[in-house]
């Protein structure tokens, strides 16, 4: 009889159940035809939380769930496994030091946002439909070719042929921050230069974008002191992983841990 390929998994003699570690798996990516990595990887993060939860019974800690939005609170287990990690993690906060240190490794890393002053010109089309994209690119590539032919009037033809409000500011969008847009219109601001206009028309789920760059202020390194706070709450969050991975690891390696292997998750 042929060997299952996933078991039941227990800790320190506590039953996982299957159906437990597939749902689980769902929240785990794995490449195509490798399931067995998202099953380990699902494994190791209910046996953590098992591990955590018996820890958390061996201290005689009981529930005290803590409210995490309006009117929403945490459940017994995860106000008991929460508890066991302020128990356990407590990290110190990076020195001064420390701060400037990292800091000074790249500056460059510390920067202001850029900004894009932006037009454009929207062919609207529903991405569902094959023949109105096509129709809706043939148009757009059209404005494309004739708003980068020298002495083009860029406003113009986004009056007359743009299907934003935008229209009527000459395709004028104004100042533009990245997260300000969508994807694939922030990546084509990226890729242009100053007074340069896409050569493709750029596609998102609004329709084909004839995109000029009317100006573009880059970001320029900030000084220590306009990033110190947050350096030093991105560097106190990576100490924080740290210890709770060292402290799974431990947890881990003190039990008796049966149908999984660990050390490849």
């Amino acid at each position: 009889m042929n060997k299952p390929l996933f078991s039941d998994v227990t800790v320190n003699g506590e039953r996982i159940a299957i159906a437990a570690i597939a749902a689980e798996a769902q929240n785990h990516a794995a490449p195509r035809g490798k399931p067995g990595l998202a099953w380990r990887a699902a494994a190791r993060a209910l046996v953590i939380r098992t591990l955590l939860l018996q820890e958390a019974a061996r201290r005689g800690f009981t529930p005290d769930p803590a409210e995490i939005g309006p009117g929403r609170f945490e459940t017994d287990q995860e106000s008991l496994i929460r508890a066991v990690m302020e128990a356990e993690i407590a990290p110190p906060p990076p020195g001064e030091d420390e701060l400037r240190a990292t800091w000074a490794k790249n500056p460059e890393r510390f920067a202001s946002p850029p900004l894009w002053e932006v037009s454009h010109i929207l062919i609207a089309a529903d991405p569902e439909d094959a023949d109105i994209c096509a129709r809706a690119l043939k148009t757009a590539q059209g404005l494309a070719d004739e708003a980068r032919r020298p002495g083009a009037r860029f406003a113009q033809l986004a009056a007359q042929h743009s299907a934003c409000d935008s229209r009527h500011n000459g395709g004028a969008l104004g100042q533009l921050g990245p997260n300000d847009t969508v994807p694939e219109f922030e990546a084509a601001l990226k890729r242009l230069r100053e007074g340069e206009v896409t050569a493709e028309p750029v596609r998102t789920r609004f329709g084909y974008h004839v995109i000029r760059v009317d100006a573009v202020a880059p970001g320029r390194p900030l000084p220590f002191e306009a990033v110190r706070d947050q350096l030093a709450e991105a560097l106190e969050k990576a100490a924080w992983v740290r210890a709770a991975r060292a402290f799974a690891d431990r947890l881990i390696a003190d039990a008796d841990v049966t149908g999984v292997d660990l050390s490849a998750a």
